[in-house]
């Protein structure tokens, strides 16, 4: 029975568009041994279609199906529903979600908007949120390791939002237990056989051990000192880097 990978993009594979040490050659060790990987993601400035163009500008060979990223579970959740977004997203994602009806919205989808958070798309989306409109959200990860250092992501606008308008928002991408379980449904790998490498102690490894899986933390992208902490699992595995990881994994399978 094959094993899976399931591998974080920003801060594990690269920062901005420079991979990072050694990453490249890690993921074909991976392929090479007949392991079969997925790139799972909560990066929501970006569409699929994109991501695939810059990871592969900067060196990393993925097919668009290998992409599993939070702006399209969301988009499949929308369809299922049937509801019509707002989007408090960045432009660039906008793509995924061109085709789905918008019209008097009935849910409200914030991903990572960067500097489109600003206060009118924030009070429009509190307004629709007061009247009765589901929060959808890409993740909650607080923050990225971006060119020039930590930026805000999408979590804290999250939280400001539900504290506004008294609602709770439904997370569709890491760190929830059906991110995980959706990605892994489309390999038809067994829990136990499903590691996740990531740079993001809670949202990464610490919520794939509470789905089942094993994890590893990495010491690269937005990794500080003391993120380890975080874990509340004791099965969690750090390394210091992609290329440690697939030594790790290579070594002891």
């Amino acid at each position: 029975m094959a094993r899976c990978v399931f591998i974080d993009l920003s801060g594990t594979l690269h920062v901005g568009r420079k991979p990072l040490p050694g990453a490249i050659e890690a993921v074909q060790a991976l392929r090479q041994a007949g392991y079969r990987v997925r790139f799972v993601s909560n990066t929501s400035s970006k569409s699929r279609r994109y991501l695939q163009q810059v990871l592969g500008e900067i060196g990393f060979d993925i097919a668009l199906d290998e992409l599993f990223t939070a702006p399209l579970v969301v988009r499949r959740h929308l369809l299922k529903h049937n509801l019509r977004p707002y989007l408090l997203i960045h432009p660039d994602l906008a793509e995924e979600f061109a085709d789905l009806p918008q019209q008097d919205p009935n849910a409200v989808v914030v991903g990572c908007a960067l500097e489109h958070f600003t206060y009118a798309n924030l009070n429009r989306a509190f307004r629709l949120l007061k009247q009765g409109a589901q929060l959808i959200a890409t993740g909650r990860t607080a923050c990225f390791e971006g060119r020039d250092g930590l930026q805000l992501d999408a979590g804290p606008f999250i939280a400001a939002l539900e504290y506004a308008a008294g609602t709770e928002a439904l997370v569709l991408g890491k760190p929830s237990p059906d991110f995980f379980a959706a990605a892994r449904e489309e390999f038809s790998c067994p829990l136990e056989r499903v590691t996740m490498i990531g740079d993001d102690a809670r949202s990464d490894v610490g919520a794939a051990l509470k789905a089942g899986m094993r994890g590893m933390l990495v010491q690269t992208g937005k990794y500080r000192p003391g993120d380890e902490e975080l874990i509340e699992h004791t099965d969690a595995v750090m390394v210091a880097n992609m290329s440690e990881a697939v030594e790790r994994i290579l070594a002891e399978y």
